[in-house]
This record gives C-alpha cells, structure tokens and sequence, in this order.
C-alpha cells in the first residue's frame, strides 16, 4: 500500500506534441526536471472538473496499490505557447494558464487489448471496484485507459470520473448509486472476486486518506461560476461523497457482481 504524499510541481518547458486521441487535447509536454509528461489542461473540455476527477481517481488508485503514473501539479507560465502556429492549441494554451495536471508519461507503452492480455481475477476485480468507486464512466472494451509498458499494466486517464459534479447537486444521492454503467466495464467477465476486494479496500481507504488526497486541490480548481460554495466547503462535499460510498460499497459491489452474471 502507498503512502500518502504531496504532488510536486513542476514547470512545462516545452510543448512536444498533441495527442489527438482525446476531445480535450491532452499533450505530450517536457517540464524543468527534464521528464516528459501527458499534460491535462485546465482550459478543455470539463476544465478542472475533469482534473479534479483525475487526481482524485488517480490518487486513490495508488492509495491501493494499483499500477498508475506519477501525478504532478504543472504550471504554465503566461508566455508559453505564444509562437504556437495551431490556433486552436495556442487558444487552448492561454485559457490553461496557471496549475494544470500532467501524468508521467511511459514512453513506448501500448494499448491495452484485452484480446491479447488477460488480466487475472485479482487485479480485474481491483479495477472494477475502483472504477465503480469511483463512478469512472471509461474503462471499457472500446476505451479502455490502460497501457501495458515494461510487460506491467498501467492505469491512465480517470477524468470521466466522480460524474456527479457536473451537476454537483445530491451528492449523497449519487453517492449511494449502484452505478449502472459497469456492466460495460473492459475487465468485468475476470473480476471474480469483488467480495473480497470491497474488504480488504474498505480497511485501506481510511477517512484520513480520503481527506489527505482530497486536501490536494487548489483553491482555484474550486471556484467555478455560479457556485457560492468556499473551496474549503466544496473539498468537504467530495469528501462526504467518498466516504459516503465508501461505507454503502456492498450497493455498487452488487450491482457490478449482478451484471457479470449476465455476461458469464
């Protein structure tokens, strides 16, 4: 089990390139400690609700020991981007300014196909509960965010998660959800022993190291327009919402367990 940490921050130095695969343009960019990072911008799509969703899912995912790459802070300074020649990726660059998100990035990974690599009913139900956890919408037969480098599989990508702040409204309601949409989850036919994880998660995931990585938020990730919260208040609502489902877990266990049934 990994120990609780702060996330380092680093500057992005240098745009290497976009990476198309996403609607919200994430990057291949290199930083001041000389590493090359996926950048999550602040300024696509969901903004930072979607990284918001991804250091909190990435974060627990390391909390349990599950395979995922370094999260940092990573800070675009004003200047950077302006000889940019895409319009689209300069706009991109300037709405994004300030702290953003970056993954480290694994160099030479490849997709995860389930067609060639079976994962093994431990780690699949590790996965599952996980992605059910944390209501992640994108871990499926055909998107499957992981990556298999150095013959190991890594998690990626969990900014479709904690759907609920969208609309940020009944958190607890949704907290108690079974989450209906793991029944298209990429590892659900392996995840046989989902009983046995939702145990040994529960004694992990204590409420001071769901506060701790929920801690992890700036101030300026939180304050979204027409929200009257404090950043402060709205940490708070993530955290009741984690711990809330944390302890009625057997609801979204049993949903997954009911739907692998039907596909076995």
């Amino acid at each position: 089990m990994a120990e609780i940490r702060q996330l380092r921050t680093v500057n992005v130095t240098r745009y290497v390139t976009p990476l198309r695969e996403g609607g919200s343009l994430p990057a291949i960019a290199e930083a001041d400690d000389s590493f090359n990072y996926v950048l999550k911008f602040r300024g696509a799509g969901h903004g930072t609700k979607a990284l918001i969703a991804e250091l909190i899912g990435g974060e627990i995912a390391r909390i349990l020991g599950l395979p995922v790459p370094e999260l940092v802070f990573a800070n675009l300074d004003e200047a950077f981007g302006r000889t940019e020649a895409d319009e689209e990726i300069q706009d991109l660059l300037r709405t994004s300014q300030g702290l953003n998100l970056a993954l480290h990035y694994l160099s030479g990974a490849i997709n995860f196909d389930p067609v060639v690599t079976t994962v093994e009913p431990k780690m699949a139900s590790q996965i599952v509960w996980l992605d059910a956890f944390i209501t992640n919408v994108d871990r499926t037969f055909r998107n499957t965010n992981m990556l298999i480098w150095h013959r190991e599989l890594w998690l990626i990508d969990h900014g479709a998660s904690l759907y609920f702040h969208h609309s940020f409204e009944d958190p607890a309601g949704h907290a108690k959800s079974p989450f209906a949409m793991i029944k298209d989850h990429v590892l659900l036919p392996q995840a046989s022993l989902l009983d046995e994880v939702d145990k040994e998660y529960k004694i992990m995931l204590t409420d001071n190291k769901l506060r701790t990585i929920v801690s992890l938020l700036p101030d300026n990730w939180l304050q979204w327009e027409g929200l009257e919260q404090t950043p402060d208040e709205v940490r708070e609502v993530y955290f009741q919402f984690l711990t809330t489902r944390l302890n009625n877990s057997q609801i979204f266990v049993n949903q997954a367990q009911n739907a692998r049934q039907t596909l076995i």
